[in-house]
């Protein structure tokens, strides 16, 4: 099973998000996490809407990582939406966002941070997974990816 797998609950896995622009994606994720972790919508909406104003967490390819530090959290914490439509995001290729993933990390968590990061950038630079969790119809199916998945060699 990948790091990432481990952060991330089948209940923080959310398709067919009705969002149409990043505010009201952060909203909805803000939700998210109140309900699932007990962190407060507003705190969830203030770190990542700070995060994405140093710069876009738009990959490009349709995928997005907002993240953002939340202090008083024990250990990092993932969810993955799936908006129904695709949201602008400010994006290097300009393509609007159709998978987001997002992680939430303790205030000092700075290594594992990046260490988690990077792990996501991996997955979502291949082709084939970003295809899988397109079309995958489930939370079960989408968590199956993320913990099956395995970096290609080099």
């Amino acid at each position: 099973m990948t790091h990432i797998a481990d952060l991330l609950p089948e209940s923080n896995i959310v398709l067919d998000v009705e969002a149409t622009s990043k505010k009201r994606l952060f909203e909805q994720i803000g939700q998210l996490f109140e309900n699932h972790a007990q962190i407060a919508r507003s705190v969830v909406f203030e770190s990542l809407f700070a995060r994405e104003r140093l710069g876009s967490t738009g990959l490009g390819q349709g995928i997005a990582i907002p993240h953002g530090r939340i202090k008083g959290l024990a250990r990092a914490l993932g969810a993955f939406v799936r908006p129904l439509q695709p949201i602008p995001f400010d994006a290097p290729d300009g393509k609007p966002v159709e998978q987001v993933f997002v992680l939430l990390v303790p205030e000092q968590a700075t290594e594992e941070h990046l260490e988690l990061l990077s792990e996501l950038a991996q997955m979502f630079s291949e082709k084939t997974f970003r295809d899988q969790v397109a079309t995958a119809t489930d939370a079960t199916g989408i968590h199956r990816l993320f913990s099956t998945w395995t970096a290609a060699p080099r």
